[in-house]
């Protein structure tokens, strides 16, 4: 989904601009999400805290947008950590701008909705890797459907994604 499509051009005043670090939190594991982000530069991750161990589960680049669309949607504290990795330009609307944005145009609903659709693909996509395949497999995967990621995000935050250390990621690296 672009962001400049005519669609949203009417709806662009709603949303707020902002210029963030690295390291920028834009929702707090345990906080309720009133906001939906479009990614217009930067990477951003989604990860959760596990006895005190950060597992990343997802990245988000340009001209995607993130939000803990559980949380958005039901009112329900997040269950995960959204933060910039480096320095990012994004674009948020509140919850009651977007609700109002999906009533006004049933193309930009539709939009959303394929959206969440392949957002659950993904997810599906991962827990069942996360299951089925080993380490390495997972590390091939990354490589081959999203070689930019490799280039652009910390080796911890890689080695997180993949569920394994750093040094286990150094390992399958040198492997290949």
């Amino acid at each position: 989904m672009e962001f400049k499509n005519t669609e949203w051009e009417e709806f662009q005043g709603l949303f707020k601009r902002e210029e963030l670090p690295a390291k920028t939190i834009l929702l707090d594991e345990g906080k309720i999400s009133n906001s939906i982000f479009y990614i217009e530069q930067g990477c951003v991750r989604a990860w959760f805290n596990n006895d005190g161990k950060d597992i990343t589960f997802q990245f988000f680049t340009e001209t995607q947008m993130v939000s803990s669309i559980e949380s958005f949607k039901t009112n329900r504290p997040s269950q995960f950590t959204i933060e910039t990795i480096e320095p990012s330009i994004v674009h948020s609307m509140t919850k009651i701008d977007f609700q109002h944005v999906l009533e006004q145009s049933p193309v930009i609903k539709e939009q959303m909705e394929d959206l969440i659709f392949e957002r659950l693909i993904s997810y599906q996509k991962l827990f069942l890797s996360r299951i089925k395949d080993n380490p390495e497999t997972r590390y091939i995967e990354l490589l081959k459907n999203n070689p930019e990621i490799l280039l652009r995000i910390p080796q911890h935050y890689i080695a997180s994604y993949l569920g394994i250390t750093s040094v286990s990621l150094s390992r399958i690296r040198n492997r290949r």
